[in-house]
């Protein structure tokens, strides 16, 4: 086995049986199969004083590992969607109050109906619509943040040691060109869906169906957060990139 370090790759290629991929340097290295765990990049906050502070204090895309070092504190957490719903209830277990930061008028615009409800009935959840973060402060931590209140036009300083934000990914696949087919947002349609999503039509070449995992390109596979309906879990990334192994091994004996 040979690994190859701190190289960005920017592009890959199908040339027949061979997948290959190509690196900034302009080398590349060809392979009888790929697998794709390029993950996400998380969209940021656009307010002074966030940037600095990421990872102290201010997280993306995460609770789960941090969700116990807010113990007894108060948190802040940005987004409507299910990844943030979810969040909240994670850290209003550990935190003395979470506060809720919600750009619309409603947090059932895109979170599911069983979250809204759970929120709605977590005493120590407080949800604050149309609000938004406009700037943060702190040295080495987080200490404090201005908050938007779009209704009223006011802007609100508080006290703030943690704020998590789930406002959205993207899937780092732009290296992939047109072979390896993805959805509208970039993520990287697998398994049965390529037989089944109109943007693969009839790309997939095999007379056998697709291996879970499997990409439009056979013998490319996704792992992780960059394949579409992925988990977005660490644990879940971590089973599916075993499980890329033994497909490997299964279309390495097809071919």
């Amino acid at each position: 086995a040979e690994m190859v370090l701190a190289r960005d790759v920017v592009g890959f290629e199908t040339r027949g049986p061979v997948r290959a991929v190509r690196f900034a340097d302009e080398s590349s290295i060809a392979a009888r199969t790929v697998l794709v765990a390029s993950g996400v990049s998380y969209r940021l906050l656009d307010a002074p004083g966030l940037g600095e502070l990421a990872g102290r204090g201010v997280y993306y895309g995460a609770s789960a590992s941090e969700a116990r070092s807010c113990e007894g504190d108060d948190v802040y957490v940005v987004g409507a969607a299910n990844s943030a719903g979810q969040a909240v209830l994670n850290i209003a277990r550990y935190a003395r109050r979470v506060v809720m930061l919600v750009r619309s008028d409603a947090l059932d615009k895109a979170m599911s109906k069983y979250l809204v409800e759970r929120i709605g009935a977590t005493d120590n959840v407080e949800v604050r619509l149309h609000s938004e973060v406009v700037a943060g402060r702190g040295t080495d931590h987080l200490e404090g943040l201005t908050v938007l209140d779009h209704t009223t036009a006011t802007k609100d300083d508080v006290s703030a040691n943690w704020l998590f934000a789930f406002i959205g990914a993207t899937p780092r696949t732009d290296w992939l060109g047109d072979d390896v087919v993805r959805d509208e947002r970039g993520f990287v349609i697998t398994g049965p869906d390529v037989l089944l999503r109109k943007e693969c039509g009839s790309r997939w070449p095999l007379t056998r169906a697709p291996f879970a995992l499997e990409t439009s390109v056979p013998g490319v596979f996704a792992a992780g957060d960059v394949r579409l309906d992925s988990m977005k879990r660490v644990a879940s990334a971590v089973g599916e990139g075993a499980m890329s192994v033994y497909l490997v091994h299964r279309y390495l004996a097809t071919i």
